[in-house]
C-alpha cells in the first residue's frame, strides 16, 4: 500500500501538523478498481474523507473513502466528527478534502436561509451556486432525502389507510381521538416541525394528544401503538426493521435533505476525476439503500466501515484486491 509518513504519523491519533490535521488514520481496505476507478485516476492523490458521527454519516464516509481508494488514492480516515460544523469546516478550509452532505443542511444552517426550496435538484442547485464563494464544490446529488416525517405500524395502517400527510390532517379533523403523536422536544416546538407541519396541512392536533420523547423511544412506542403516528427520519434503518409505515410529505412541507458529495474546490481542481469516481456510487444511494444499510448498524451492531465495504462490493465497484 502507498502510505505517506504524514499519513502514517496521523494514524496514532497524534496532531499531525505537517497535514494540517489534529487526527485520523489512514483506511487500509484491500479493494481495487469494479466499475468505478478503472485506471487508477486518483493515482498519487493523498486524499482526507470525513463526516458527521451519526451511524449515516459514518457509513457515507467510508463509502466515500473507499471508492477513493479503489481509484488509487492514499486516503486518510477522519469521519466521526462530532456536529454540523466541525466536518464543514473541515472541508471548507482544506483540512478535509470531501464528505456527503446534505442540501437541507447546507442552505439553512451554513447558508443561514430560513425558507427551504421545495424542489430538490433547484435546492441542490441554489446551495452548489451559494457555496463556490466559500471554496466547497457540490458534486451532483443522489435522491436520498433524510428528512423528518410521519409514521405508523402496519396494524394502524390497516385501521386507518392513511398515506400521505393530508390524509393525516383529514383524519384528524374527523376523528381527533385516532391522531396521537410522538415527537422530540425540538420537533414539538420548531417552526420546521410540528407547528409549522400542522399549519401548512391545516392539522388541529390537540396538546393532550401529543407526547415529548427521546428519538429512540419514539420508534418502539409507534411499533407498539402507543401513538398513533410517530416523528421519524426517513432513512433511519428503524423504520425497515419494524415495518413501519412513512406518511408522504404531499405537499412538500419538510425540507429536501438530498445527499450530495461536497468536495474542496481545491482538492477537485488537482483531482477532477473524484468527480467521475464519485458520481455512479452517490447515483445508487437512495432511502431504501440507507435505511437497509442504517438498520445493519443500528439494529444488527455491524460495524460501519465493514457495512461500508460490503455494500459497495456487493454494487460490484469495487473488487477484492
Amino acid at each position: 500500500m502507498r502510505r505517506r509518513p504524514c499519513l502514517l504519523l496521523a494514524s496514532v491519533m497524534v496532531a499531525a501538523s505537517g497535514c494540517g490535521l489534529q487526527s485520523g488514520s489512514p483506511m487500509v481496505d484491500a479493494v481495487k478498481p469494479g466499475s468505478i476507478g478503472q485506471g487508477d485516476p486518483l493515482e498519487g492523490a493523498h486524499l482526507t474523507v470525513t463526516s458527521k458521527e451519526f451511524t449515516e454519516q459514518l457509513i457515507l464516509g467510508a463509502i466515500m473513502g473507499i471508492a477513493f481508494q479503489a481509484a488509487g488514492a492514499d486516503v486518510l480516515d477522519r469521519t466521526g466528527i462530532q456536529g454540523s460544523i466541525g466536518a464543514r469546516e473541515a472541508v471548507k478550509s482544506g483540512d478535509a478534502d470531501g464528505m456527503y452532505e446534505y442540501t437541507g443542511t447546507a442552505w439553512i444552517t451554513y447558508q443561514g436561509n430560513s425558507k427551504p426550496i421545495p424542489d430538490p435538484d433547484e435546492q441542490w442547485q441554489a446551495v452548489r451556486d451559494a457555496d463556490l464563494k466559500n471554496g466547497i464544490t457540490w458534486l451532483a446529488p443522489s435522491s436520498l432525502n433524510n428528512t423528518y416525517a410521519l409514521a405508523m405500524n402496519q396494524a394502524n395502517f390497516e385501521k386507518y389507510r392513511t398515506r400521505t400527510l393530508s390524509d393525516v390532517a383529514a383524519l384528524a379533523r374527523k376523528d381527533p381521538g385516532a391522531v396521537t403523536l410522538c415527537v422530540e422536544s425540538e420537533f414539538a416546538n420548531r417552526a420546521d416541525g410540528l407547528p409549522g407541519m400542522a399549519k401548512a396541512y391545516g392539522m388541529s392536533v390537540p396538546a393532550k394528544n401529543v407526547t415529548q420523547m427521546d428519538t429512540g423511544i419514539i420508534y418502539t412506542q409507534v411499533k407498539k401503538g402507543s401513538c398513533t403516528y410517530g416523528e421519524v427520519f426517513t432513512t433511519d434503518g428503524r423504520i425497515k426493521s419494524m415495518n413501519l409505515v412513512v406518511m408522504e410529505d404531499d405537499k412538500k412541507f419538510f425540507p429536501n435533505y438530498n445527499v450530495a458529495p461536497e468536495i474542496n474546490t481545491k482538492a477537485l481542481k488537482k483531482w477532477p476525476a473524484i468527480a467521475k469516481v464519485l458520481d455512479p456510487v452517490t447515483r445508487k444511494l437512495n432511502n431504501n439503500v440507507a435505511q437497509t444499510l442504517n438498520a445493519r448498524v443500528d439494529v444488527d451492531g455491524e460495524d460501519p466501515h465493514q457495512v461500508a465495504l460490503d455494500w459497495m462490493k456487493a454494487e460490484g465497484f469495487v473488487k477484492k484486491d
